[in-house]
């Protein structure tokens, strides 16, 4: 008799020669083995002595060669946990990740001191939704989301219907803020920062499998975030702020691109557990000078096709 747990110790074992680490590789074989049999933890503790079911085997396996081709467990699984609420994820979009949870607790501070009601947000590159949701169910904020691809928009919709926010985010597919017309009091965003040199050495997980136009920063890996400093100089609004998440090193290198007729300013840098500064926040100064983005007709329209009016 095989039990459910001797089924996840020889899985174990699988995914450590495949290259997994040793805790990945346990903690891996035991979230398979529970999608397989549809268990959560609690029954996985209570259960995993007795003898699998018949099917089990042969769903597991077919998860585990997955896994052990180095395809993600969220992808294997189609979800990933973030602030405490399960997210869907697809090839469509990068998966959440902890890092991203100090940039929306960062946005939720600066959205509840804000000196106005019902701030605009923008959450530029929002990917699975996941930022736009946790800010939608934990502040009062409108909201707009944006991002290049359509199918990640429509991965981020399913994600708002299903945390009970899909009527409080307006999706819209366009570069950055470009067909958002209505003031942005705060900007949120995650977008590529990985230089483009270092993806190749990236974990097969993430340059085999996750979208690559969400990774490539460009040669720096700070070229989308400029682009984002330049517009948000002349669209955001006075006083209000705009917060992104960066990589080793690149805090620095954005504070010193900054001059002094962008009217922005660095207030603060949040690090994350290894130390980096990882959540780099800007103020506003004044309302500054420029004329507005101009819209490229081909993606400046929202998710239904419509062209994009006031926000209500």
């Amino acid at each position: 008799m095989t039990t459910v747990r001797g089924h996840v110790a020889g899985a174990r074992a699988r995914l450590i020669s495949a290259g997994l680490e040793r805790e990945e590789a346990g903690v891996d074989a035991e979230v398979l083995a529970r999608t397989a049999l549809g268990w959560d933890r609690a029954t996985y503790l209570s259960n995993g002595r007795t003898e699998a079911p018949v099917a089990f085997a042969e769903r597991y396996h077919r998860l585990l060669e997955r896994r052990a081709q180095r395809e993600p467990v969220s992808l294997i699984t189609g979800h990933r946990e973030f602030w405490g609420l399960d997210f869907e994820v697809t090839s469509d979009v990068l998966t959440p990740r902890p890092e991203t949870e100090l940039l929306v607790e960062a946005a939720v501070a600066r959205i509840e001191e804000y000196d106005q009601v019902r701030p605009h947000v923008v959450d530029v590159g929002t990917g699975s939704g996941c930022v736009a949701v946790v800010i939608a169910r934990n502040t009062d904020a409108r909201l707009t989301a944006t991002d290049v691809s359509h199918a990640a928009i429509a991965v981020a919709r399913r994600n708002a219907e299903r945390h009970g926010v899909g009527d409080r985010i307006r999706w819209t597919c366009t570069p950055l803020l470009d067909s958002v017309h209505d003031t942005p009091d705060v900007i949120v965003a995650n977008l590529p920062y990985i230089p483009e040199a270092d993806i190749s050495t990236l974990p097969p997980e993430v340059r085999a499998f996750e979208p690559r136009i969400a990774l490539d920063g460009g040669p720096d890996g700070l070229r989308v975030v400029t682009q984002l400093v330049q517009v948000a100089s002349r669209r955001l609004a006075a006083g209000g702020y705009l917060l992104v998440e960066l990589g080793l090193g690149q805090a620095a290198s954005l504070s010193r691109r900054l001059d002094a007729t962008s009217g922005l300013e660095v207030i603060d840098t949040r690090d994350d557990l290894q130390g980096i500064p990882r959540i780099v926040t800007l103020r506003r100064l004044s309302a500054g000078s420029g004329c507005p983005e101009s819209v490229d007709p081909e993606l400046a329209e929202d998710i239904d096709g419509r062209r994009p009016g006031p926000m209500r």
